[in-house]
């Protein structure tokens, strides 16, 4: 990976000169006003880390005073309840509940429903509607939370000597307490033993505040839900507008360039590759080139230059044309010259006096002949331009070889199974006088028996040329000199087509090369 961060760097470059030109601005403006945008959004996060900490400050503070207004109010009822308890208790009041009914009535915001019990958790005497739990035993000193069956207030007992006294304060009087404070508190309960009493009926919603907080030395619990002021929409985007001043400037320097600079040159670029070069043809500047002098300029230098290549093309053209003339012209000179040379061999083997004399002429007129045909068809794929058509140049050879063939040879059947493919010039030339050799070679040796000639496609590059006949099955004669000059051409040959020579009982084959099919 180390050894990949240099090439990753040399590579930047590249990657930016392949980048448009409109990304390219917008690119270079972005990065120079980068510590402009920077600088803002690290000011704007400051501002809203600075108003959601103020926020939440508040929230914790407002919390922590409906808590402690609680807290109050349960110590206020609980020191209330003990001093009531043991005014009574210790006396022996003939009338407890009267006695510290009257001592409670003194002790301002208090709970007026009570219950006295004994040291054994007997009741003694209940003002009010009550139903506290008769099994909680609470020592001197000490003190117990729990919720009222119905959920609507909670019970505090506070042991004394000689027993416990035991208040009721209802979820109306703790919402009291914590209105008294002027809080936006938006849900408030407390939770004793895995019960709850709700104060302020409300959930939590995203964006508020809520907390858990201990109260009565953490006997019992209160959840508190706090409003937690928001930044607004309008806010953050102020805070934000230097951010987006930055954006719209980018954006807008990319627009302008784009509109008046890049969209008229790619017009332009339209128009010349749309261009298509004649004689009757001439450059059209698109309309819409912008109020730039210089793209217009341009693109009357692009029409002088298009007029200077359609003229030069123009001579070329016509020079190509004159070269094409005097080519076909040359090859069909050359064709005319193959055949009168073939024509004055074949009166002047007629004329010979001696078999030698004529079979030499005719041998030589038949590979004359052969040249001619292909370059015949060379001259027919001059018009075409597809390459020599193997399938018409080999029925024209065989039936020049029949035409030529010896007095004893004239009834050989050569028979023809091809397919259509196309090669080269020098291909043909050697594939025609391969023909040729062993033609003439089976009529000359083998006269009547018949002979096959197939070509047949391997793949779309190559093609098979198998020859067929009776003069190539191997024989047990000492070969003569006709034999070993045969066998030496037709391996020149195929080694002229760069082909091994596939010699199998009766059948020589070698491999073409073609052209795919169109």
């Amino acid at each position: 990976m180390a050894r990949d961060i240099p090439r990753m760097i040399d590579n930047v470059p590249n990657a930016f000169g392949r980048l448009p030109t409109p990304a390219k601005l917008l690119l270079i403006i972005s990065l120079a006003l980068l510590p402009i945008g920077l600088a803002s959004a690290w000011s704007a996060k400051r501002g809203l880390d600075a108003a959601n900490a103020a926020t939440n400050g508040r929230a914790q503070d407002q919390a922590l005073v409906a808590n402690e207004a609680m807290g109050m109010l349960i110590a206020r009822n609980t020191l209330a309840a003990r001093v009531a308890a043991n005014a009574v208790l210790s006396r022996g009041t003939p009338q407890p509940c009267s006695e510290a009914q009257r001592i409670l009535a003194i002790t301002p915001a208090v709970a007026r429903e009570f219950t006295l019990v004994d040291a054994d958790g007997t009741p003694i005497c209940t003002v009010g509607d009550m139903s506290p739990r008769a099994n909680i035993r609470v020592a001197p000193g000490d003190l117990r939370l729990w919720v009222s069956p119905a959920r609507d207030a909670i019970y505090v007992r506070a042991g004394v000597i000689g027993g416990a006294a035991t208040v009721r304060i209802s979820a109306a009087e703790l919402k009291d307490a914590i209105d008294a404070r002027g809080l936006d508190i938006m849900g408030a309960s407390l939770i004793a033993d895995g019960e709850e009493v709700v104060i302020i009926p409300g959930d939590h919603r995203p964006g508020e505040y809520s907390t858990t907080l201990p109260l009565a030395s953490g006997k019992i619990l209160s959840r508190l839900i706090v409003d937690r002021p928001q930044v607004s929409t309008i806010e953050r985007l102020f805070i934000f507008l230097p951010l987006l001043m930055w954006v719209a400037a980018a954006v807008v320097s990319w627009w302008m360039v784009h509109r008046y600079l890049i969209r008229p040159l790619r017009r332009l670029q339209r128009a010349v590759a749309d261009f298509q070069p004649g004689y009757d043809s001439t450059l059209v500047l698109p309309p819409g080139l912008g109020p730039a002098t210089e793209i217009h300029e341009l693109g009357g230098a692009f029409q002088r230059a298009v007029d200077r290549i359609e003229g030069a093309e123009r001579e070329a053209l016509e020079a190509l044309e004159g070269q094409r003339r005097l080519v076909r012209e040359v090859h069909h000179r050359v064709k005319n010259n193959l055949q009168v040379v073939a024509s004055l061999l074949s009166i002047h083997g007629r004329s010979a006096a001696q078999p030698e004399a004529q079979a030499a002429y005719s041998a030589i007129g038949r590979r004359v002949d052969a040249l001619s045909v292909v370059h015949r068809n060379h001259y027919a794929e001059l018009e075409e331009n597809r390459g020599i058509a193997l399938r018409p140049l080999l029925n024209e050879l065989a039936a020049g070889l029949k035409g030529s063939a010896p007095k004893e040879a004239r009834g050989t059947a050569i028979d023809l199974d091809l397919e259509t493919a196309f090669t080269t010039q020098d291909v043909a030339v050697a594939a025609a006088f391969l023909i040729t050799e062993i033609v003439e070679f089976a009529m000359l040796r083998h006269p009547g028996d018949p002979i096959d000639i197939s070509l047949r496609r391997i793949d779309a590059l190559t093609a098979s040329l198998s020859l067929s006949s009776s003069v190539l099955l191997p024989d047990d004669e000492a070969p003569d000199v006709a034999k070993v000059q045969f066998e030496r051409i037709i391996e020149g040959l195929a080694r002229q087509l760069r082909s091994p020579l596939d010699r199998r009982l009766g059948r020589y084959t070698v491999t073409l090369p073609v052209f795919p099919d169109s």
